[in-house]
């Protein structure tokens, strides 16, 4: 069994919506390298301001 890590030291990243950091989650494992957004708001948010504008 792999070693436990902390929270703190999680792998951040930061929004392109919204612009807040959030941290690594175990359902983002193999697209880690893919997420651009926090949360489904904010990836529906970019999505329908990339449409009007």
């Amino acid at each position: 069994m792999p070693p436990m890590r902390r929270k703190g030291d999680l792998p951040e990243k930061l929004c392109a919506q919204c612009g807040r950091p959030f941290a690594w989650r175990k359902k983002w494992e193999r697209a880690w390298d893919e997420v651009r957004y926090c949360s489904d708001r904010c990836r529906s948010e970019a999505k329908t301001a990339r449409g009007r504008g």
